[in-house]
């Protein structure tokens, strides 16, 4: 295709603590986030205002050669392409998952039951511990909420159907 076809769309890598943006010229915003892992398309108008005056990296999506930190998102994206449920759970307008929490002791959940939105954010969480407590979480109780990857094949594995997370959200108790 023509670079005439290409539009210019703002990207940021949330990371939780903090970020990384982008300008990327690219056909549509499909195929950045299928070219890079961990990406977002911020389409907010009052943001792309606020942005439209920084000196920010522009890329072309065809380009050979990245900047630091997309090239490694776009390497990560490469390795996941061809597994198992990649991009299965991209375009949904809500995901369920039930993830056994990493690393956990017994002060630690061991599952957690997340409801996702359209962007990967966690809308709603229970947090499950072994001794049988279920917590119950919502975007006010968190200080941040980094969108997860939808496209990311890990993601399908943990899957589960409306029915099991609202079970688990109405066995849990509020934490306010």
């Amino acid at each position: 295709m023509s670079e005439e076809t290409k539009k210019r769309f703002l990207v940021l890598h949330d990371y939780g603590m903090g970020g990384l943006w982008w300008w990327i010229h690219a056909r549509s915003a499909r195929q950045i986030v299928e070219t890079f892992a961990e990406v977002e398309i911020v389409d907010d108008p009052q943001t792309l205002a606020r942005y439209a005056g920084f000196d920010l990296t522009e890329v072309d999506i065809d380009a050979s050669v990245m900047p630091a930190g997309l090239d490694g998102l776009r390497e990560q994206r490469d390795a996941q392409r061809d597994q198992p449920g990649f991009g299965a759970l991209a375009g949904r307008d809500v995901v369920y998952l039930r993830r056994p929490w990493d690393e956990a002791d017994d002060t630690e959940p061991f599952v957690s039951f997340e409801e996702l939105g359209r962007d990967g954010r966690r809308t709603r969480q229970v947090e499950l511990y072994r001794d049988g407590t279920a917590i119950q979480t919502g975007p006010d109780d968190w200080p941040l909420n980094p969108p997860n990857d939808l496209h990311d094949p890990e993601l399908a594995q943990w899957e589960i159907g409306q029915d099991e997370f609202e079970q688990a959200w109405q066995g849990a108790r509020s934490t306010s």
